[in-house]
């Protein structure tokens, strides 16, 4: 992760090779985007996280359970809250919030192009969505670029990432909503949210997401 912070303690889980080789990318990551650290921009967020997501004990065993190999630092959490007002924008500036996708099993990718294993993971997030994408499951990227989209527009297009939409946050109020709340530690946080809205799982850290792994992880949370 860039610019990690030590999260609340946890049981270890084995990590593979894949992973290991993503840690060395994330300290360089870390490395290169010190001066950009997220932790020190601060804003005083519009989103707000709520707990009103009832805890699935049942879907907590199967989350935790299936959390292994690339994606073993996945956890259910104690916690669920309801996502749907967490608030970005789509490619044309189009004001949206993850309730508008309400219906699907949401991956939500939080992710910068100047965030080195955010940058690995990009082509494995759109092959995810290539091959696994329905009516039922969605891969949602929300790009965290200060700025103007031409950054991440053009990393589209260098990197051919045509599965995925091209969502943004600008103002960082998204991060800072789920580093507030304990959710993101550093770049990139993924989270996977049920059908009906609530944030139940989620991992810091880049991951194979295209991998035997992780689908499996998404259908064992998905059933």
């Amino acid at each position: 992760m860039s610019d990690p912070q030590t999260p609340p303690s946890t049981p270890a889980k084995p990590k593979s090779r894949s992973m290991l080789r993503f840690g060395l990318l994330a300290l360089l990551g870390g490395i290169a985007a010190g001066a950009l650290g997220v932790y020190v921009i601060e804003s005083r967020s519009g989103n707000e996280v709520a707990d009103s997501c009832p805890l699935n004990n049942n879907l907590n065993e199967r989350v935790n359970a299936s959390a292994r190999g690339e994606v073993a630092a996945m956890l259910a959490l104690d916690r669920p809250f309801d996502a749907t007002a967490l608030a970005f924008q789509s490619a044309e500036g189009e004001p949206m919030t993850l309730g508008d996708l309400r219906g699907k099993t949401l991956l939500v990718n939080i992710w910068a192009t100047w965030c080195a294993p955010c940058r690995a993971e990009m082509p494995v997030l759109d092959q995810l969505e290539a091959e696994e994408g329905s009516d039922r499951f969605a891969v949602v990227p929300i790009n965290i670029d200060l700025g103007k989209t031409d950054k991440p527009a053009e990393f589209y297009r260098e990197y051919d990432l045509t599965h995925m939409p091209l969502y943004r946050d600008e103002t960082l109020e998204l991060f800072n909503t789920l580093k507030s709340n304990g959710i993101a530690f550093g770049m990139p946080v993924t989270f996977l949210v049920d059908e009906e809205g609530c944030a139940r799982a989620a991992m810091n850290g880049p991951a194979e997401w295209a991998s035997p792994d992780a689908k499996s992880l998404i259908n064992a949370f998905m059933l």
